[in-house]
């Protein structure tokens, strides 16, 4: 038996927080390691102590195995837990933790080590008797093997992933998903098996002890995803036959068996629309989709985590069962543009109470490139399956959340989509929706009249009359103000008391009442620098304002690709530079911010009369990075 005192997170943001959080109520003293952007970051607010890890890239401080042991030593940690991502899934850190005489806070190496390579566990899996896709080989791959699925044979999170549907782009899609995954993983390696259409991902939690006891507790769906990552995930797996259930939990035991495994994991399967189960992989720590299953077992699987690495021992059986519960992964990107993510400032995030936020942000914190844009995990959890997702959906849909734009509104739309409720989950529902989930913004005139009554109003503590008696003058003038919002211009006209359709009861700063075609309705109004936000029933809203005279330099050249988003050259088209004849969607070159890559694509046809950046190259938000002359039409 080993008695742990103080444990280092070798991890950042809301895992390190959650993890910190079971710590304390535990009795432990905590340690965080950071990064220098993240040197103000809630994860190491909240820690007893913290250690700098120089630098920003991911390579150069949470991926330096040697600098985290170092950390733990001088601030005296007897205990490492790795979170996910990063190193957690690295024998070769976890050995080197138990060298320094510290308590890895995991599996065994050797099963990290055994299940590192997706092609390597699929063959000791088969050994188990778990039921496997065949594999395909590339170089032989015909029309009858399509559609294939390209993956990384090293780590996960949809990195190195691709869906190939012609075997004309199946040699660039290997090189595309070999380069992913050698930046992402250090190891370039891929292999395809068959792409199975309209699947379910469905995984079983599992949690083993050094004396023999391995739990399979429950399942989980996590179909909802989106460039191969989750978004929605819920415990249990709904639908399933008692049956498949059976098999499922059976297999997972198995695997664990088979590499001796102690700790939390996750065995994760693809379910056909027939119900045939295969297995995908395993991963050898706490997935991000964890607290579902905490919810529904009544169980802290962190606490778990540490008491078997104490070597306490496991009940015979895990607990029964209770409910249902769902999660929602809060992203600032937005969805309509290609999942961008989005960096700068979040001034708020506020979700109603009631249910279970995890969160490495709180208002004002910073959302740099470095990272995941993850910004918290909403969970749920109620007798059935419909109040738990009613619940999640209204909680989405009543948060707060300005400064920048989160993929919020596509929550609530796939929650309350009627394929969800009905619990038709495969892997491939926002191919089929996200036109539909993302399109269709609600009606923003009451809200921007409720900006330009909160920028008119003054401090709420002078008496209504006194509130709207300037506005009375000269009625027959209505006031203007022009907003941007969601790319568009809006010039509201009003009077403070009358408008078309809406009649204005009361308007502070900060909160508007307006009587919209005849249903009082409440705005909630946040005014920060330049830009106002609007929260209401109606949605939520965020208006620019605009200046009454256009500044020249937003203006650009024609042809003009500027940077989406802050982030790092990753790769130029072979052979592109000055001079090169384009064509309208070619890829011209990559950029990697937020652990995503984003294609540059050619706007038109034409010539790339310039290239401004190179591989390598850390550009900003904004930046120019190459211009294309469109071809002239005879």
């Amino acid at each position: 038996m080993t008695n742990l005192t103080s444990l280092l997170v070798a991890n950042r943001g809301e895992i390190a927080v959650r993890i910190f959080r079971t710590a304390r109520a535990l009795g432990l003293t905590t340690v965080a390691v950071h990064s220098d952007p993240d040197a103000d970051a809630l994860h190491v607010r909240d820690a007893d102590a913290a250690v700098r890890l120089p630098g920003a890239a991911p390579a150069d401080t949470y991926l330096r195995g040697d600098l985290i042991i170092k950390a733990a030593l001088a601030a005296g940690a007897d205990a490492v837990h790795p979170g996910y991502g990063f190193l957690s899934e690295n024998a070769g850190f976890a050995r080197e933790v138990q060298a320094a005489g510290l308590t890895w806070i995991g599996p065994p190496p050797a099963a990290i080590e055994a299940m590192a390579s997706k092609t390597r566990a699929k063959e000791l899996m088969r050994a188990a008797g778990v039921p496997l896709l065949d594999p395909v080989d590339p170089a032989t791959a015909t029309h009858a093997d399509l559609p294939l699925l390209l993956k990384a044979a090293a780590g996960g999170g949809g990195r190195g992933m691709r869906v190939v549907r012609d075997l004309d782009q199946l040699k660039e899609a290997l090189d595309a998903a070999s380069a992913e995954a050698r930046s992402a993983f250090g190891d370039g390696e891929v292999f395809a098996e068959p792409y199975v259409e309209r699947g379910r991902h469905v995984e079983v939690q599992i949690l083993a002890d050094a004396h023999g006891t391995v739990w399979a507790l429950g399942t989980r769906d996590c179909s909802l995803q989106r460039r191969h990552q989750k978004v929605i995930e819920e415990a249990p797996a709904p639908g399933l036959p008692e049956t498949l259930r059976t098999t499922l939990h059976e297999a997972a035991v198995a695997a664990a068996r088979a590499v001796s495994y102690e700790g939390a994991g996750t065995v994760e399967f693809l379910v056909t629309a027939d119900g045939r189960p295969y297995f995908l992989e395993m991963n050898t720590r706490l997935q991000v989709e964890h607290p579902v299953t905490e919810a529904v077992f009544d169980l802290d699987l962190v606490a778990l985590q540490l008491r078997v690495a104490e070597g306490t021992a496991l009940p015979p059986t895990p607990p029964r069962p209770t409910g249902h519960a769902v999660e929602a992964r809060l992203y600032a990107e937005d969805p309509a543009q290609d999942w961008r993510p989005q960096t700068g400032t979040l001034h708020t995030l506020a979700i109603p109470g009631g249910v279970r936020v995890d969160t490495g942000f709180t208002d004002g914190d910073t959302v740099g490139i470095h990272y995941d844009p993850m910004l918290a995990k909403v969970v749920t959890h109620a007798p059935t399956r419909a109040e738990a997702v009613r619940a999640l959906a209204a909680a989405l849909a009543g948060a707060r959340l300005h400064g920048l734009t989160t993929n919020r509104e596509l929550l609530v739309r796939s929650l309350r989509h009627p394929e969800f409720a009905a619990a038709q989950l495969d892997t491939g529902f926002y191919d089929r929706h996200l036109d539909t989930l993302t399109g269709g913004a609600p009606d923003p005139t009451p809200a921007a009249l409720a900006a330009a009554l909160a920028e008119a109003a003054p401090a709420p503590a002078a008496p209504l009359a006194a509130r709207l008696g300037g506005w009375r003058n000269l009625r027959s003038h209505p006031h203007t103000r022009r907003y941007r919002t969601a790319g568009t211009e809006y010039e509201v006209q009003y009077h403070p008391v009358n408008h078309p359709g809406i009649r204005v009861l009361a308007a502070t700063p900060d909160l508007v009442t307006l009587e919209v075609e005849g249903i009082r309705r409440a705005f909630h109004v946040k005014q920060n620098s330049n830009e106002i936000y609007v929260d209401s029933a109606l949605g939520a809203h965020t208006f620019t304002r605009v200046p009454r005279f256009p500044d020249p330099q937003d203006r650009t050249e024609p042809g003009s690709l500027l940077a989406p988003m802050p982030g790092t050259v990753v790769r130029i088209a072979e052979g592109l530079a000055p001079g090169s004849p384009v064509t309208t969607g070619q890829p011209l070159l990559w950029l990697e911010a937020m652990k995503m890559e984003h294609r540059i694509l050619a706007p038109a046809s034409g010539t790339l009369t310039a290239l401004h950046v190179a591989t390598g190259q850390q550009v900003e938000y904004g930046a120019l990075l190459a211009v294309v002359q469109e071809e002239t039409q005879a």
